[in-house]
């Protein structure tokens, strides 16, 4: 039986589509209780059942978060002042293991989930460039694998490979990255299924679950490494 948030969905990607094309407060302030009652309030009961889902695949609690409207004007030249995507994360709070977050996306014309690290710290992103020397063909095969491919997000990746490794590194492409994350669409047929659209979020999210296992474990045993690398 259907969960009714495929509603959700629906009004979601009409309010952002029509949100890009007025991105004013003069347009949105009248209809800031919609978007509070009709897209934020069922958003968060979404992301609350979705991390029940994900503690219960993961075996780690996951808290749930719901991105606020307003975007961050401070440091950039954008001054449009709302997001135009209705976006969620859950993450296991757990830092210090490096921990993937999960996310989920409504944009007026997509729906993506996406795992992943947005920024390694200096030394989290030692413990990356170490397991991708080592481990770099079985992350290469679980990326490949994942039915997604990886995000654009956080920090630009380097341009040259860091020392100390090779630049003809069989891996360069990831060694010069400082996040990791990747991002694949809603499974197709979901509406179909007729199971709804937290079953079709858990669904895709459980293909991003080997993905997420291996940076965790991996990242976790790499605690130290020879090489002193530059970021």
């Amino acid at each position: 039986m259907s969960d009714g948030f495929a509603e959700l969905l629906d009004r979601a990607q009409a309010f952002y589509g029509q949100l890009a094309q007025n991105n004013t407060k003069d347009w949105f302030e009248p209809r800031k209780d919609q978007w509070k009652t009709d897209i934020e309030a069922p958003a968060k009961l979404l992301a609350e059942l979705v991390a029940e889902e994900i503690s219960r695949m993961t075996g780690d609690p996951h808290t749930p978060k719901v991105f606020r409207i307003h975007r961050d004007l401070r440091f950039s030249n954008d001054k449009t002042p709302y997001k135009t995507q209705l976006a969620m994360l859950w993450s296991s709070g757990d830092a210090k293991d490096l921990a993937p977050v999960f996310y989920f996306g409504i944009t007026p014309t997509d729906t993506f989930l996406g795992c992943g690290i947005r920024a390694f710290e200096k030394e989290a992103l030692m413990r990356y460039r170490a397991m991708v020397d080592t481990w770099g063909d079985r992350l290469a095969k679980l990326i490949a694998g994942s039915g997604g491919h990886i995000a654009d997000i956080g920090p630009m990746p380097l341009k040259r490979v860091p020392r100390p490794y090779d630049a003809d590194h069989p891996h360069a492409d990831l060694l010069k990255r400082k996040s990791l994350a990747l991002r694949r669409m809603l499974p197709d047929g979901w509406r179909a299924d007729g199971d709804g659209l937290v079953a079709a979020i858990a669904n895709g999210i459980e293909g991003l679950l080997p993905f997420r296992q291996f940076l965790t474990e991996r990242l976790s045993a790499h605690t130290e490494h020879p090489h002193q690398v530059s970021t």
